[in-house]
């Protein structure tokens, strides 16, 4: 996505190889993705998602580099992949963007230059802390001299915490991208799929993690609004743990593999769609408020929660939005390896692993 050339130690969101596996790492496993092009399209050729320790992660950062490449090494066993060039991507939190606009022409030193003295007003460190990159990417739409250009920045400790760990596993990361964006990548491949499609749509992605819920908003398939909010499927293994005297840890897998009493799903699983079709209201009220929208046209809902059979009717029902889940390969060729039921089921949790195994194919 990006294209800015600084003389860092690591070209943070840079393509530099034509074979990526695409790795999200989030709180609670690492998830890969490996792709290839099937005519117009794509094949996927494999998947894995491989658990994690619940304190490798926190709030998004690395607290244990140790913890976090083992999962990395036997998630890339398990995948039976030769390839180890890897693609990553940093919490949206992460990352500092601005949008500015400058005179269109310039030769690239100037551009870089001009860019940095930019970021050195917008970003609260000194510029030998951060990765710093750009993007060309638009004309401006008032003046055609001008174009659009975007910055990006991150502390470097976020970027290299990501690649030591990819190292320590053998891997080589050769792309940092940001999550919002990849997701962004995936939508376009999810867009053919909806009903309309009016590139004027306003689409909410609802990105429903172990204990962070994501709303991106895109209108023109661009991110117009974002909002986190502190629930997600923990909260579910939390109230299993209550109410069926299980450990945290039996509650998980007895949530995964479905063996809970009768009852689970009346006392337990309705309940919490209740609560989770709230806070999805809740998300888009605080969008509506927030910008000058006045309508979304459909909700996606993604993470490991979308596979919770009858959410997406929850939901339509509490906003009265019709929403969908998100399935970025259900255009897609599939390989022998995979199986077409399990893909199903996983495919709302891989949004960002396949968004970035598609910068293979990214002609930057």
């Amino acid at each position: 996505m990006f294209k800015g050339k600084f003389n860092f130690n690591f070209d943070f969101l840079k393509l530099k190889s034509p074979s990526l596996i695409g790795v999200d790492i989030s709180a609670s496993s690492v998830k890969m993705v490996e792709l290839s092009k099937a005519g117009n399209g794509y094949c996927i050729e494999r998947y894995v998602i491989e658990p994690l320790q619940a304190d490798a992660i926190q709030d998004g950062a690395i607290v244990s580099i140790e913890m976090v490449s083992e999962s990395i090494q036997r998630g890339w066993k398990r995948l039976g992949s030769r390839c180890k060039k890897i693609a990553m991507a940093l919490p949206t939190s992460d990352v500092i963007t601005k949008q500015i606009i400058v005179p269109a022409g310039q030769r690239e030193e100037d551009l870089e230059f001009q860019v940095e003295n930019e970021a050195s007003q917008y970003i609260p460190f000194a510029l030998d802390e951060v990765n710093l990159d750009f993007q060309v990417l638009r004309p401006a739409p008032k003046n055609p001299q001008e174009v659009e250009v975007l910055i990006a920045a991150s502390r470097k400790e976020k970027v290299e915490d990501r690649v030591a760990a990819s190292l320590s596993a053998g891997l080589k990361t050769e792309v940092m991208d940001v999550e919002s964006y990849a997701v962004q990548t995936t939508f376009e491949l999810v867009r053919e799929q909806l009903p309309e499609k009016n590139a004027e749509q306003v689409v909410a992605i609802v990105d429903i993690g172990s204990s962070v819920m994501k709303t991106n908003v895109l209108y023109q398939g661009e991110s117009v609004y974002m909002r986190d909010q502190p629930f997600g499927g923990d909260q579910l293994t939390q109230e299993i743990h209550n109410q069926f005297n299980l450990s945290f840890e039996e509650s998980e897998v007895a949530k995964r593999n479905g063996s809970l009493p009768d009852n689970y799903k009346t006392d337990v699983l309705q309940p919490f769609c209740e609560t989770l079709a709230v806070e999805v209201m809740r998300a888009i009220q605080f969008f509506y408020t927030s910008t000058q929208f006045t309508e979304i046209n459909y909700i996606l809902i993604a993470g490991g929660c979308a596979a919770i059979p009858g959410l997406d009717e929850i939901i339509t029902s509490r906003t009265q939005i019709c929403t969908l889940i998100m399935n970025p390969f259900s255009n897609m060729e599939l390989s022998s390896r995979i199986n077409q039921r399990q893909i199903n089921a996983d495919a709302p949790s891989l949004l960002i692993a396949c968004g970035l195994a598609m910068r293979s194919f990214d002609p930057s």
